[in-house]
């Protein structure tokens, strides 16, 4: 099968054609004519197969075929997206397929200023790709609605469903009209999430190209059992001793990462962290220096698991196992993308190790077991000392509450102005008890 067997618009074609694209993947093979049929669907595939094509195109399809002016303050084509990263990739691709079309993309989405985005989507745009605390901003100020959406889109549809996730993307759906498509892709379907998304679909057509939570044929995935105090150490001489074109390397914590690129920059690797406590600004140029090989190590947390689309990348590093299962088969995926090899390795401690069997239970694969190198404690001390703190390395304070001092009272119920505490009156228990018994003989007398 071949993109042209799908009947797309000429601009649609003529942009694949740009881009050298002739043969769908079995994802698109299976959903584009789904979803240009109008049904519901849920896309369930691995990371790197193309899902993105697979709703985009036929969606454009639709605005090319049904060709009108989008009104004010709403759009056709809305996308939801767990991640500022993957929102502007996924809209990306949308100009990318679209650009031989008059089409008017939009991302939204937090750590850019606000007024900006509501001055676009007040001209009424085609496509919106969004992530739901933003687009909930906005339209509490009632500078935008969704009136006019006629395909909803939900990619990584498994987190967007999380726990976290659930409320806003229960508003979100409440403000689209019931007549409409509703799209579901990820890489990952958990039961719980499938039965909670039948909610939002319609009668809905299910397309599995793989078992759901599978990993890549050809990532090739090792492990290294350590202890958490010699990862760094091991971590530095795997990055020295392998041949690396560009890796990604996972941490859980914010401040790990952080923490990552100091111990490399000590040892006079150069890397670039990427993660919830970097401004937007940050993470974009972190992102760009890493896509244009400027920079060959990225260390970041999860909101990198999900969204970053880099030819070239051959490793992945779980600098520290995740303790979500799924979250280990979205961050290797980030290689061996478009039918590429890659390799995965992991630093497992022993606090780590009930993590990676629960990984290898749900993906029914298990990583290859790796030797530590020789001479791994003259590894550990001969680490240089990691580089010193920058200020925006630095964690956010917390806001404390300044409390006014307020002066005490003392014995006789006065303040006193210097605050300190005078002794409270309590009779003694001797003197009750003997005033309680002289009490008792007047009476007696």
């Amino acid at each position: 099968m071949e993109f042209k067997d799908f009947s797309l618009s000429e601009p649609i074609m003529k942009a694949l054609g740009a881009k050298n694209y002739s043969v769908p993947t079995p994802i698109q093979q299976q959903a584009i004519p789904v979803v240009l049929s109008g049904k519901d669907l849920c896309g369930i595939a691995q990371t790197g197969t193309g899902k993105t094509a697979a709703f985009a195109l036929p969606a454009l399809d639709r605005l090319a075929s049904v060709a009108k002016h989008t009104p004010p303050l709403t759009c056709r084509v809305l996308v939801l997206s767990p991640t500022r990263e993957l929102a502007a990739q996924i809209a990306q691709s949308f100009r990318d397929y679209g650009r031989f079309m008059r089409l008017n993309v939009a991302t939204v989405f937090g750590g850019v200023p606000i007024h900006k985005q509501i001055r676009q989507l007040s001209q009424g745009v085609d496509v919106v790709v969004a992530t739901p605390g933003r687009l909930l901003d906005i339209i509490a100020q009632k500078a935008f609605h969704l009136k006019g959406v006629e395909i909803l889109v939900l990619d990584e549809a498994d987190q967007m469903m999380d726990m976290g996730f659930i409320h806003p993307v229960r508003q979100i759906v409440s403000c689209v009209p019931k007549e409409r498509q509703t799209l579901f892709f990820s890489a990952t379907m958990p039961k719980e999430i499938a039965a909670l998304a039948k909610q939002f679909l319609n009668d809905p057509k299910t397309v599995s190209v793989t078992p759901p939570a599978t990993t890549a044929e050809r990532i090739v995935q090792r492990a290294f059992f350590v202890n958490q105090g010699e990862k760094q150490a091991l971590l530095t001489h795997i990055l020295r001793t392998e041949e690396i074109d560009r890796a990604l390397i996972f941490t859980r914590t914010k401040y790990g990462a952080d923490k990552v690129v100091r111990a490399l920059t000590g040892a006079g690797i150069h890397s670039m962290a990427i993660h919830g406590d970097k401004t937007q600004a940050q993470r974009t140029a972190a992102l760009q220096a890493f896509r244009a090989g400027q920079v060959k190590l990225l260390v970041a947390t999860d909101i990198a698991a999900r969204g970053i689309d880099v030819s070239g990348l051959s490793h992945v590093i779980n600098f520290e196992i995740p303790n979500n299962p799924d979250q280990y088969v979205h961050r290797i995926g980030r290689t061996g993308r478009a039918g590429q090899a890659g390799l995965a390795i992991s630093l497992v401690s022993d606090d780590e190790r009930s993590y990676l069997k629960a990984i290898e239970r749900l993906t029914r694969t298990q990583s290859e077991v790796c030797k530590l190198p020789e001479g791994m404690a003259e590894l550990v001390r001969n680490l240089p000392k990691p580089a010193p703190r920058k200020n925006n390395d630095a964690p956010r304070p917390r806001p404390q509450q300044v409390r006014e001092k307020q002066p005490r009272q003392n014995r006789g119920g006065e303040r006193r102005e210097n605050g300190e505490q005078g002794r409270p009156f309590r009779p003694s228990r001797k003197k009750s008890v003997g005033a309680y018994k002289g009490s008792v003989q007047k009476v007696a007398r």
